[in-house]
């Protein structure tokens, strides 16, 4: 994975605050954690200064995070330029777009998708348009390979993409009129294309044969319980016949025993 640096001093702002809302809000997240455990709280609450300020995480924020959690900067600092969910650069004010480039969505077209935006965006990652509206990242798996190709858009997926229908989504949001999310075919969810394909007979007489067994009614308390054998009784082994006297088969070693009045 590439070095990940926070943006330049000349895009940085010269301080960061949250909103009364966000702040309320970050406190109850903090009110969660033990005394002096506060630091568990670093991730939700970095994500909530990054939706309020346009995306993405400036320095400023970083600072205004690690003092309301009484960290180190460079904790916090680790922290955002570790998980790559965390934007350390301006985005697109409209759209900052994320391509899965996985395995599984590249053999679906992913290739498609990214020259959409290298053509639209721009040809490199990371820039945002000419006009500030867009930018484009390819990142790892998303989580939706069933329905590949797909991209993430803030926190929402756009799935089954095609060339034609990612144009169709830039345009959406340029327009601010964003299609609805998940597959963009006929697809609920995750079920097959075109809708279900077994058990569609729905008739009494098809279904009938699925129904389960009726159960037995359960006891009422005061029926006796039937008596069963223990769980752990063990067959035991019919027992042996007693054995023959061993002198008169087997006489022992040496010949017979000597009479003792000889």
């Amino acid at each position: 994975m590439s070095v990940r640096r926070l943006a330049p001093k000349e895009q940085q702002p010269a301080s960061f605050d949250f909103t009364p809302e966000n702040l309320a809000w970050a406190k109850k997240q903090i009110e969660k954690f033990p005394p002096g455990r506060q630091a568990s709280a670093v991730i939700s609450i970095l994500w909530r200064a990054q939706e309020q300020h346009a995306g993405w995480v400036s320095e400023a924020a970083i600072r205004y995070v690690a003092d309301m959690l009484e960290m180190p900067y460079i904790r916090v600092m680790e922290v955002a330029t570790f998980y790559t969910m965390f934007q350390l650069q301006p985005v697109g004010k409209k759209a900052h777009i994320q391509v899965c480039g996985t395995t599984p969505c590249m053999l679906r077209g992913a290739g498609d998708l990214i020259d959409v935006c290298q053509h639209r965006i721009h040809h490199d990652p990371h820039h945002v348009s000419a006009d500030g509206d867009f930018s484009w990242e390819e990142v790892e798996c998303l989580g939706a390979c069933v329905n590949a190709p797909m991209v993430m858009i803030w926190s929402d997926t756009y799935e089954d993409l095609t060339k034609d229908s990612m144009n169709k989504l830039i345009d959406g949001f340029a327009a601010g009129t964003p299609p609805k999310p998940g597959p963009q075919i006929d697809r609920q969810h995750a079920a097959p294309e075109g809708g279900a394909r077994v058990l569609k007979d729905t008739s009494a007489n098809y279904t009938k044969q699925f129904d389960a067994p009726p159960k037995e009614p359960a006891l009422a308390d005061a029926e006796p319980k039937k008596q069963t054998e223990a769980a752990n009784a063990q067959e035991r082994p019919a027992p042996k016949a007693p054995a023959a006297d061993a002198t008169k088969d087997n006489p022992p070693k040496g010949g017979a025993p000597k009479d003792p009045g000889k």
